[in-house]
C-alpha cells in the first residue's frame, strides 16, 4: 500500500464516521452576517487553519476548493460567490463527496441565501486536476498538500498554477516544520496521512510555489499546531510542527525573484517629509510601510534614517514590493 493509499483509506473513515479530533484547529471558524454553519460541517473540519478571507473574494469569484471535508470552507466560499457552479470542489474519496452533499442539503435548511447548485462537486485527483487550464480565480487547499512526498507535492503546485487565471490566488493552509525529521518518522505512511510526518520548513515550501512560477507570496499566519514527543511518537526530541496561512498569486516573476511577504515594515524617521528611493518606494515620515523582503533589504542599504522590522509572519496585504 503507497502512502496515497493510506490517506484515501483515513478520510473515508473520516466521511463514514466524522472524527472530530482528526485535524482540529483552535482556529475561529468564519461567521459572517446571514451565515450558519451546520454543527456536521464544523465537526469534519479536517484543516489546520482558514483558506477563506475577504479580501480574495469579490466580483463573484469561480472557485475550486481541493480536499472537501465535509463541506464548510465550500459553502463559506458560496457566500461570497453566489452563482451556480461558481465553486468546485475536488475529492479522490466518494465517501467525503457524498458526505458534503449530504452536508450541503443541511446547509441549505439553515441558510436561506444557500443553494446546492452553488458548488459543483468532482471526483478528482490533486495531481490532475478535471478543471480547464485558466479558469479559476481562486484555488484553496487546506491541510492536503503537506501529505504529499516532495515531487507530488511540485506536481500538485503545478497543477493548482495551471489552473488558475492571471494574477488568480493560490490559498493554502499547511503544517511546516523548521525541525529535521528521523526516517521512521518520514516513512510512517499514516502519520504522513494525518498531517504530521509531511512537514517541511517554510522555505522549501515556499520555494515549491515560487519554482511553480508564483511571482509574489504572502505569509499571511504562522501558528503552533502540534509536538511530536518521545512518549508518542518514535522520536528522540521534541518536534514542534507550526501550521501556515499562505498565499501564492500568479503574478509575472520579477527579474530579481519572487516577492515575499512575511509581514516586515519599513518606517522612515528623517528629517523630510517622505523618503523617495527612486525605485517606487516612497515612505513617508513615521508612517509605516508594509514592504516584502527584497524591499526591506533594499531599503536598509539604502538610509540609516530607515527602521525596518523583523518578520512578524502575519500579512494582510497593503505593502510595497
Amino acid at each position: 500500500m503507497s502512502y496515497l493509499d493510506a490517506t484515501q483509506d483515513l478520510y473515508k473513515e473520516a466521511a463514514l464516521t466524522p472524527d472530530v479530533g482528526l485535524c482540529c484547529t483552535t482556529n475561529p471558524v468564519w461567521q459572517f452576517p446571514g451565515l450558519s454553519i451546520p454543527k456536521i460541517m464544523q465537526e469534519m473540519n479536517y484543516g489546520c487553519g482558514s483558506t477563506v478571507s475577504a479580501q480574495d473574494l469579490i466580483n463573484n469569484p469561480k472557485v475550486l476548493y481541493v480536499g472537501v471535508g465535509g463541506g464548510m470552507e465550500l459553502l463559506q466560499f458560496s457566500y461570497f460567490s453566489r452563482q451556480s457552479g461558481g465553486v468546485t470542489g475536488v475529492d479522490s474519496v466518494d465517501e467525503m463527496l457524498e458526505a458534503s452533499r449530504k452536508n450541503f442539503k443541511v446547509a441549505e435548511e439553515e441558510n436561506d441565501w444557500f443553494k446546492s447548485e452553488f458548488v459543483n462537486l468532482v471526483k478528482g485527483d490533486a495531481l490532475n486536476l478535471p478543471v480547464a487550464d485558466e479558469s479559476i480565480d481562486v484555488a484553496a487547499q487546506n491541510c492536503l498538500f503537506n501529505i504529499f512526498k516532495m515531487e507530488d507535492l511540485k506536481k500538485a503546485v503545478s497543477e493548482m498554477y495551471r489552473v488558475l487565471k492571471p494574477h488568480g490566488r493560490l490559498v493554502m493552509s499547511d503544517p511546516t516544520c523548521e525541525q529535521p525529521m528521523n526516517d521512521e518518522l518520514r516513512n510512517d505512511d499514516r502519520l504522513r496521512a494525518l498531517c504530521l510526518s509531511g512537514s517541511i520548513p517554510i522555505k522549501d515550501y515556499v520555494k515549491v510555489l515560487t519554482d511553480a512560477g508564483f511571482g509574489t507570496i504572502e505569509i499571511r499566519a504562522r501558528k503552533s499546531y502540534r509536538v511530536l514527543t518521545p512518549n508518542h511518537y518514535p522520536t528522540d526530541e521534541i518536534i514542534h510542527i507550526e501550521s501556515i496561512e499562505i498565499a501564492a498569486i500568479k503574478d509575472p516573476m520579477p527579474k530579481d525573484g519572487p516577492c515575499m511577504f512575511t509581514g516586515k515594515t519599513a518606517i522612515y524617521y528623517g528629517d523630510e517629509e517622505y523618503f523617495d528611493d527612486g525605485q517606487g518606494h516612497v515612505l513617508q515620515q513615521n508612517q509605516p510601510l508594509a514592504v516584502c523582503d527584497k524591499t526591506a533589504a533594499a531599503l536598509t542599504k539604502a538610509s540609516d534614517e530607515i527602521h525596518v522590522s523583523e518578520s512578524t509572519w502575519h500579512y494582510n496585504g497593503g505593502g510595497c514590493c
